[in-house]
C-alpha cells in the first residue's frame, strides 16, 4: 500500500520538511517512490536497475541529519558509482562491472539523507542527446511516450518528470543535464567546471567538458543539492570557492535588473524549429517585462570549426573509455562488445594521432577564451535548449545504410577508411543538429540551465536555456528563481505521470 499519497505535491525540500516535522517517515516515502516506479516505469522505462530492498534498509537502519533526510533519489547509470550494484554506462560489455565503492559524488547524496532507490537508463557511455541504448531499449518521454526523453541523462529526466521522485542524478559533457531537462519539462542545471567533485577515481572527463548535477522540478531543489554537494575533493585538478552565501537562499532573492544577450541562430547546426525560436521571443518579452535589459546579440566564433574540434576531443575520449571498460571486465573487446556508432567513433578515436587530439582540444579553447570575453559583457546569455520539440523516438538514430556502413568497416578496424570516407566531418556536421548550443558550455566550463517556461501546441515541453558567466550560479538561480515565480510549471503534469 503506498505510504504518502500527497508525495508529488512536494519537492525534495519539502519532503525533507516533512521528515523533520515528522509529518512523515523515510520509509513511507521510499514505499510511495517504489510503487510509483513500478506503476509508471513499463511505459516509461526510465529505471534499469532497481534497487528496492536496499533503499527500504537504508531508510529503516537510520539516515545522516542531513538536509535531504529520508528523500528518495535515482542515479544515472554512468559515471556515479555506487559501491555493491552494477554500473552499465548503457553498454553491453560492462554488464558485470561492479565497482567496490562510492563516487564522491554518491557519497555526498548519502550523507545529505537521501536514499538511493535505483539506477536511470542512459545511451552507451552518454554520447548522443537521446537514450535509446541497445541494452536496456528506449527510454519514452512522459509527455509523450513515442517521443524521446533526451540524453544523455534522459533516464533521470523522465523519472523526475513522471514523479517517480523529486530530484535524480545526471552528468553534462555536452547538454546531457539540460537537454533532457528541456525535452521533459523540468529544471537543469549544469554547474560551473569544478563546482562538484568527480573522484576519487576521476581527475576530469571529456577534457573538463563533464560535470554532474540533479535534474529537478523546482529551481530550490537543484540549489539546495548544489550546496550539499558543491567543492573540490583530494586530488581534483580544478577548485572553485565556495560561494559567498548558500545558492538556495538565491533562489527567493530577486536578481535586479540584468544585461541579458540572445540569439536564436544556430552556431553548431543549420535550422531551428519555430516553437523553439517563438519560446526565445517570449522569453524575452517575460524578462523585459520584470525589468531586464535584453538585446540581440551572441559570441564570434567559427561553429563549423568548433563542431569538428568537439567531436575530435568526443572521439579520442571515446576510444580511452573504451579501453578503460577492458580494464575493468579484465578482456579486449570487440566490434560485437558495443553499438556500431560507439564502435566506429572509438575507431576513429585510435586512428588520430596525439597531435591532432591537442590541436583539437587547444583550440577548442581559445574559442572557450573568445566565447568568455563576450560573456563577461552580459550577466546572462539566453537561447532555445535543443533545435526541435522531442522528435519521435529512433528518428535521431543513424539510418539502416549508415549502421550497415559502420558495423561492416567496425568489423574490419578500417579506421583510417573511416576518416578517409569523410565519416568526423560528416558526424560534426550531423551531431549537433538538435543540440547546436549546449556543448559550447561544457568547453568554456560555464554555469548553464534549462528553464522549462514553454510547451507548444502538441504539449511538448519546449526549454529555453541560459547561460552565465564562469562560477556565477547565484546568478543565475536568481534568474530561475524568478522566472518560476513568474511562469509557474512545477504543478504542470505530463500525461504518463
Amino acid at each position: 500500500m503506498p505510504g504518502f499519497q500527497e508525495y508529488t505535491a512536494y519537492d525534495a525540500v519539502g519532503l525533507a520538511e516533512l521528515v523533520r516535522r515528522g509529518e512523515v517517515s523515510p520509509r513511507e516515502l521510499v514505499d510511495e517512490c517504489i510503487a510509483r516506479i513500478e506503476r509508471l516505469n513499463p511505459r516509461l522505462n526510465a529505471v534499469i536497475h532497481p534497487m528496492f530492498e536496499r533503499a527500504r534498509r537504508d531508510a529503516d537502519a537510520g539516515l545522516p541529519d542531513g538536509p535531504f533526510r529520508g528523500v528518495p533519489l535515482l542515479i544515472k547509470d554512468l559515471v556515479a558509482l555506487v559501491a555493491g550494484e552494477p554500473m552499465r554506462a548503457g553498454s553491453r560489455f560492462l554488464r558485470g562491472f561492479v565497482p567496490d565503492h562510492d563516487t564522491e559524488l554518491v557519497a555526498r547524496y548519502r550523507a545529505a539523507g537521501l536514499v538511493i532507490v535505483g539506477k536511470t537508463n542512459t545511451p552507451e557511455l552518454g554520447l548522443v542527446p537521446f537514450t535509446e541504448p541497445e541494452l536496456f531499449g528506449p527510454t519514452n518521454n512522459p509527455w509523450d511516450p513515442r517521443r524521446i526523453a533526451g540524453g544523455s541523462s534522459g533516464g533521470s529526466a523522465a523519472a523526475v518528470a513522471s514523479g517517480m521522485v523529486p530530484v535524480a542524478g545526471g552528468g553534462d559533457g555536452g547538454g546531457s543535464i539540460r537537454i533532457p531537462a528541456s525535452c521533459c519539462g523540468i529544471f537543469g542545471l549544469k554547474p560551473t567546471r569544478g563546482r562538484t567533485p568527480l573522484g576519487p577515481d576521476r581527475g576530469e572527463l571529456w577534457q573538463g567538458c563533464v560535470v554532474e548535477h540533479v535534474l529537478s522540478r523546482s529551481v530550490r531543489d537543484s540549489a539546495a543539492l548544489l550546496d550539499a554537494t558543491a567543492g573540490g575533493d583530494v586530488g581534483a585538478p580544478y577548485f572553485m570557492p565556495r560561494p559567498d552565501r548558500p545558492y538556495r537562499d538565491e533562489v527567493g532573492s530577486e536578481p535586479g535588473p540584468l544585461r541579458i544577450a540572445f540569439t536564436t541562430r544556430p552556431w553548431l547546426g543549420r535550422q531551428v524549429h519555430d516553437d523553439c525560436v517563438r519560446a526565445v521571443h517570449r522569453t524575452v518579452e517575460l524578462l523585459r517585462s520584470l525589468g531586464h535589459q535584453v538585446e540581440e546579440a551572441e559570441p564570434d566564433f567559427d561553429g563549423k570549426a568548433f563542431a569538428r574540434n568537439f567531436m575530435v576531443m568526443v572521439a579520442g575520449e571515446c576510444r580511452g573509455d573504451i579501453e578503460e571498460a577492458e580494464r575493468l571486465v579484465g578482456r579486449k573487446a570487440g566490434p560485437a562488445d558495443f553499438e556500431g556508432e560507439t564502435w566506429a567513433l572509438g575507431l576513429l578515436g585510435r586512428t588520430l594521432s596525439a597531435a591532432e587530439f591537442v590541436t583539437a582540444t587547444r583550440l577548442l579553447q581559445m574559442d572557450a577564451r573568445r566565447i568568455g570575453r563576450f560573456s563577461a559583457e552580459w550577466d546572462a546569455l539566453l537561447t532555445p535548449t535543443v533545435a526541435l520539440p522531442p522528435p519521435p523516438t529512433g528518428s535521431l538514430q543513424p539510418t539502416p545504410r549508415d549502421r550497415l556502413i559502420l558495423k561492416t568497416l567496425g568489423r574490419v578496424g578500417a579506421g583510417r577508411v573511416l576518416e578517409m570516407m569523410g565519416m568526423l566531418d560528416e558526424a560534426a556536421a550531423n551531431a549537433f543538429e538538435f543540440t547546436p548550443w549546449s556543448p559550447v558550455a561544457n568547453v568554456t566550463g560555464q554555469p548553464a540551465m534549462s528553464v522549462p517556461l514553454e510547451w507548444n501546441a502538441e504539449g511538448l515541453p519546449i526549454g529555453v536555456h541560459f547561460t552565465g558567466r564562469f562560477g556565477d550560479e547565484a546568478t543565475l538561480f536568481r534568474l530561475a528563481g524568478q522566472l518560476e515565480r513568474a511562469r509557474p510549471w512545477f504543478d504542470r503534469r505530463p500525461p504518463v505521470s
